[in-house]
């Protein structure tokens, strides 16, 4: 995906080498290695779920080397209560991202870039303003919140509508919570992160969130 068109050449730069460090090391993550992050950032997940117990609430389906599973919306839709809402991202041909339904499996269609979206109406860009809990990939994250995504900025025009309050959490694989992240004024940040060994970590630099607990993890809500 492009960066944005009016980003600022030696950002851009440090951006693309730093996607090019951090997806060549996921590339190097066994099958067993995937299942195993997989599995242990959805019981975190989970568990917070359980806890905020929101109305609504955001996911997406992880591709390739992202840490969650495939499998990651029908777990979330599993612990969610019957009337909840867990909405899938839609990218829309400008590199926003609207938001539908998801349901079950059978509810997704491939769409371009590899990605699997909901089929069901489209609901607008603002709805994940209402969301209680929004849950977003990245590449690393840094203690500021920042957060390094593949460079089309979908997801820091959708964090710009959430509201400040709002826990937002981003999932990556150990090693990617990191000091510094390249980063430009559009850029938004996540309140949290979860990793499959440090599990749940509220960032102390991210608004809105206090200091991380001392063991490395902090409740979230």
């Amino acid at each position: 995906m492009p960066e944005f068109a009016d980003e600022a050449e030696g950002p851009h730069e440090a951006k693309r080498e730093t996607r090019i460090t951090l997806l060549a090391h996921r590339r190097t993550l066994t099958g067993a290695q995937r299942a195993d992050a997989a599995a242990r950032v959805q019981a975190e997940l989970v568990a917070l779920v359980r806890r905020l117990r929101p109305t609504r609430m955001t996911g997406y389906v992880p591709v390739g080397s992202e840490p969650g599973g495939a499998d990651l919306p029908a777990v979330l839709r599993a612990v969610l209560a019957p009337e909840a809402e867990l909405l899938l991202p839609v990218l829309r041909d400008d590199l926003d991202l609207d938001w539908a339904v998801y349901t079950d499996s059978a509810s997704l269609v491939a769409a371009g870039r590899g990605l699997r979206e909901p089929a069901g109406p489209r609901l607008g860009r603002s709805a994940v303003a209402d969301a209680q809990l929004v849950v977003v990939p990245a590449l690393a994250v840094d203690h500021r919140g920042l957060r390094l995504g593949r460079g089309g900025g979908s997801y820091d025009r959708a964090l710009a509508r959430v509201p400040v309050s709002t826990v937002t959490v981003a999932l990556l694989h150990d090693g990617e919570l990191v000091a510094q992240v390249p980063a430009q004024p559009h850029d938004r940040p996540v309140r949290a992160v979860i990793t499959p060994a440090g599990g749940l970590r509220t960032l102390a630099e991210a608004p809105g969130v206090g200091p991380p607990a001392s063991a490395g993890r902090s409740r979230v809500g």
